[in-house]
Order: structure tokens, then sequence, then C-alpha cells
């Protein structure tokens, strides 16, 4: 018997080391939509005890193409103390031929963080490596071992979309003793099933021949569309402290106590300091003013420092040094209203552009971002720290209409975010524009914008007024402007309104047609393309309802008359609304245009009524106005 089962082992082994992965073996289906094809995906995990897990990653990925580079980068994230071993990654050319090896000493050894370096544990080894033709693969493997155990990766065929999967497998060996808790999460869409299977202890987790996700318009993210199973255990360690995580509020006992209470410590300076503001009025009012004293003493920097990085810094260090991450902001700022009498309460969430909750029936570390939540009787004012300039009780579109970790002493409670409606994420635009013989147009115009379209505009408050003439005029260059300013902006922190004006003139506006000229009804409007898609196969999703209401006024030369204008239009959708209407006064045409889109994950079958929904309002905002010299 120890004959077999070593001449069955050497033959694994054998055949093991003679793969080398030519391209012309993908499978024609993997390439399609593929800037990479993933041949093998392997993780094994092994739970010794509570304060020791090993993790060991086999990877084979094949670039098609220069776009799939960065897809098939050997990187290693780590922080002190892991141990990391067994590094070896192997390049093969198209044919499967090798080219190079490298080992661990090829890596180099950086700070794990984008924004750079200032406080962090957190490090990352990257091997760097310039391909020299297509396609080719990589293999790469090693081991990794931590005392970590609250944390245990999901089990998803990719993240990214153009990225295929011929075979991945999740092994999961528990030797502990304690239990690990289990769920897998189908696709909604039937886009691919995860196989499970035991063998004696071990748990294993199969996806087999998963076609590449194309970057489609509108496309929700992977995460969305692809099943995933994810894993906890009852109980764990994180950089020596244990816990349980048998229900949400066992875990939200041991974050408070363990990760929260040791640095919610406030100091005599930060009494002084809040006694200083001399705080009066409503509760929102006192808020209001502590938020944004803290808003303008401080800044954000990235900090990975403290309990695996999800230890806040102590408030005192915020105090004095003036800035801090999303952790330590939120956490000074609770510290400050703690002292003013004001209950609040620490947040994790998942700061992603889709909505990602938390789920209620599965306790699991998690969570990206931190934000404070203060329960007032009028309801819940959320707080986001790491801003200088957001305004008061404004949650950014990465943050809203999903689910909160409110951490509270005796344990956790799932609170949700807010929703924005459609007429929250507006924008408001009246604009008066003098039509001039020579076909260009001058004009004045007010902007503002709440909800998303205050996030996506509150940028130009970091900008000058030279800077911010120069990105308008690319906003907005549906028109060819010969000038433009921007005045009186006005970052309404108090409110949530961006509002700006402008001066512009553009050229080549008009058209003329005999001693007649012709001009589009609404001068600033979308130009996105939007195609069909006879063979649609995903879902599509709109993040964010919003509405834009423009207020035109057109006055013609004074030897021209209105001869005609468009019909008055409204168009009634499951997707949204659209209207447009004249006025006519005289020598002036006033234009009213309104339109509104409804957020939601819609399935496929109604992608192209979509898409023929804003193809008509597009067309509509093309419509033109005819006036005649007289």
């Amino acid at each position: 018997m120890m004959k077999i089962l070593c001449i069955g082992a050497f033959s694994i082994a054998s055949l093991y080391y003679s793969q080398n992965y030519p391209a012309s073996a993908i499978p024609e289906n993997l390439k399609q939509n593929a800037n990479v094809v993933v041949r093998k995906d392997f993780t094994t995990i092994q739970i010794n005890k509570i304060d020791e897990i090993k993790y060991q990653y086999n990877t084979v990925t094949t670039v098609l193409n220069k776009d799939g580079n960065s897809k098939a980068a050997a990187y290693i994230p780590y922080e002190k103390g892991d141990q990391i071993s067994d590094i070896k990654v192997t390049i093969y050319d198209e044919a499967g031929k090798k080219v190079k090896t490298y080992s661990k000493s090829d890596f180099g050894d950086y700070a794990n963080n984008t924004q750079g370096a200032f406080y962090s544990n957190n490090r990352v080894l990257v091997l760097s490596f310039t391909p020299t033709q297509y396609p080719y693969t990589v293999d790469f493997s090693y081991q990794l071992t931590n005392q970590n155990t609250v944390f245990i990766p999901d089990f998803v065929p990719f993240f990214s979309t153009n990225t295929s999967l011929e075979e991945g497998q999740f092994k999961i060996i528990n030797n502990s003793g304690i239990e690990l808790r289990t769920k897998t999460y189908p696709s909604k869409y039937d886009y691919t099933t995860v196989k499970e299977s035991t063998n004696g202890g071990e748990k294993i987790y199969t996806y087999k021949n998963v076609p590449a996700v194309d970057d489609a318009f509108l496309l929700p993210q992977p995460v969305k569309i692809l099943p995933k199973v994810s894993f906890s255990l009852t109980k764990f360690n994180l950089e020596g402290k244990e816990g349980s995580m048998n229900n949400w509020d066992d875990f939200g006992a041991w974050y408070y106590n363990s990760l929260l209470q040791p640095v919610s410590v406030s100091t005599p300076a930060i009494k002084a300091e809040v006694a200083s503001l001399n705080l009066q009025g409503s509760t929102e009012e006192k808020v209001k003013k502590l938020y944004q004293h803290m808003q303008a003493k401080t800044r954000y920097i990235f900090v990975a420092l403290g309990i695996g990085g999800w230890q806040p810094m102590p408030p005192d260090e915020v105090d004095r040094k003036g800035y801090g991450d999303c952790k330590g902001l939120t956490n000074y700022m609770k510290t400050l209203l703690d002292e003013a009498g004001i209950p609040s309460v620490y947040s994790v969430i998942n700061s992603n552009s889709s909505q990602v909750s938390f789920d209620s029936d599965f306790p699991k570390m998690g969570g990206n971002h931190v934000i404070l939540m203060v329960p007032t009787e009028k309801g819940n004012i959320w707080l986001e720290n790491t801003s200088q300039q957001i305004a008061f009780n404004h949650l950014g579109y990465r943050t809203t209409d999903r689910n909160v970790l409110s951490i509270r002493k005796n344990g956790i409670e799932l609170v949700n975010t807010p929703v924005y409606s459609a007429d929250q994420n507006k924008e408001m635009q009246s604009l008066k524009v003098k039509l001039n013989e020579d076909n260009s147009i001058t004009g004045e115009g007010q902007f503002s914008y709440t909800g998303s379209q205050y996030d996506f505009n509150l940028a130009y408050s970091n900008l000058t007024a030279k800077e911010r003439n120069e990105a308008v005029k690319s906003q907005l260059d549906v028109l060819n402007f010969e000038k433009i300013e921007m005045k009186n902006f006005l970052n309404d922190r108090d409110h949530a309104v961006v509002k700006y004006d402008l001066d512009f003139k553009a050229n080549n506006y008009s058209k003329n047609a005999g001693s007649s000229m012709i001009f589009r009804a609404v001068p600033i409007f979308t130009n996105k393309f939007y195609k069909i898609e006879e063979n649609r196969t995903l879902p599509f999703e709109i993040g964010q309802s919003f509405e834009d209401e423009y207020h035109i006024s057109f006055m013609i030369p004074k030897n021209y008359k209105i001869d005609e204008v468009p019909e008055n239009v409204t168009i009634n959708s499951e997707f949204g609304t659209y209207s447009l209407n004249f006025v006519k006064n005289g020598e002036e045409i006033k234009v009213n245009r309104i339109i509104r889109v409804n957020k939601g994950l819609y399935p496929k079958e109604k992608y192209n009524d979509y898409i023929n929904f804003r193809k008509k309002t597009i067309n509509i905002d093309n419509s033109k106005i005819l006036i005649t010299k007289i």
C-alpha cells in the first residue's frame, strides 16, 4: 500500500510539473470578451487554532492583451508578523514554453498604500515584470501564515470584468475545533454555480468554465452578478484580541470593547475645546457647529496602524496632529459629541459605487469605510468625516442606500443609510441666451446641484478660478465656447448645495437657411451615445435617481421674428419622465425642460426599452427653433 501511494504521489507531481498551459488549450468561449483567462485559481486555507491560519495560493493566468497586464500582476499583501514562504513565479510564452522563473528575492517590498505611506503596517511584495509579447502566462504560488482568523476571504469566480475562469477551487481544512459557518449566495442571474463537496475534514468549493463578464454599458458590478461563498469562524483572533461571532450582538460587543473603547478617551484639552465653542440651540445646531469645527481643523490621510488597521487613532492624537483616516476622524468627532453630551454611533459601511449591504443573517468582519450616526428625535444625522468640503448631514453616492454596522456597547445594529429621491439628486439650470446674427450666442446662467449631483460638482471647491473655468468648459463641451467664466461659486455646507453662475460666449450655435436661422432648443444637453444591444445577456443598473430642470430664455435679434417652435412634448416611462415646453413672448422664447430618471436594477429584456427612452429625450433636446429676418 505504501508503494502504491508513493507511486501515485509521484505521478501526480510529475503531471503537475508537466503542465505548461499553452494558450491554444483555452476553450474559445473563455476567450470571448476576456483580456485574461484564469486557467487555475486554487486556494487552500488551513485553520490550525484560534490564532493560526495558513493560506496556500496558486494562480495561473494567461494574459491575452495589454489590457490584462494588471490582472496577472504577482503581488502579496501582508502585515508585520505574517510568515511568507514558497514564493514562485514562472512565465510561459504563447506555446507554453518556460520563459523565466522568479523567487522571493526578485520581489520589491513596498508600503501597501496608494495614497502614500504615512502610518501603515500594511506592506506588499511586488514582482516587476514587463511582457514582450502576447499572450503569455503567469504561474504564481506562495504560502502565508498569520494569527488573524477574523478575516476569511469570500470565494468568487473573479472580481473584475473581462476576466474568465477555467477552474477555481477553494479548500478549507479546519483543524481548530472551532465551528466554521458558511453561506452560499447563488447568482441571481444563473451566471454560474459553485459546487460543494467534502473530503474527510475538508470542504471544497469549485467553479469551472466561467465566461468573462463584458464591461457593457450600465453593467452592475460583478459582485451583483456572480455567486459567492462566505465563511466565518464563531471564535476568532485579531492581533491577540480573541472574540466570538455567533451573532451580530457578540461581534458588536467585542468590536466596541476591544477596538473602540480603549481609544475613545477624552482629554482636558478636548473638553476645553468643546466648552470654548459655547454650543447653543437644538441638537442639530450643536452637531453642525461641532462638525464644521472638526472639518476646519483636520484633514484626511491614510492610516493603517492599530489592531490590524481596524482600530482608530486616539482622539487626542488626532486633536494634536490635525489629521487622521476615516476611523480616527470619526472617533475624534464622536469624542467631541460625547463631551457635548450628544450620543453618536461609530458605523462601519461598504463604500462602493454599487450598493453592497451586510447580511443580517450572517455576521462577518467586513466594510471598508467608517462614518458617524447621530440619532435624534427628528431622525438620524449622518456625518462623513473625511472631507473638509462636504456638507453637514450629507452622504455621498458611495454610502447611500445600504446598511451600516452601528457599533454599540451591547452589540451591532444594522441601520439603513438614506436613499435620495430624484428630486433630491437635482440639477437646476437657468439660462438667458442672446442669439447673435453671426450665429454665436452670448449668455449667462445660474446652476445649482443637490444630492449625488452635489457630490459630482464638489470637486470645483478645490480649484482655482482659472481651473474652474477650464473644468466647466470641458464639462459643457457640447457648446463651442469662445469664452466662459464661472462666478460666485458657493459650496453651501449647511444645505448640501453647490451653486455657481456662468458668463459665456459660444460660436456656431445657429445655422443660416436663406433669410432664416435655425438653432437647437436646448443649449446644454447630454451627448452620450446610447446603443441598442440585440443580444444583451445581463441586467443593467441605474445607480441613482436624478432630476434635471432647465429654464432657458432665448432673446432673438431685433430684426427677426419667431416662425416655428416645436410642439410641446411629454414622455412617460417606467424609467422616468421627460417634458419639453415652449412659450413665445414677443422677441423671447422660453423653453422649459425637465427629465427625471428612476434608479433601479432592471432585467436585460428591458435594456433596449431604456435605450429608446434616452434616445427619444436626446432627439427632442435637439428640436430646432426657426426664426426669420423681417
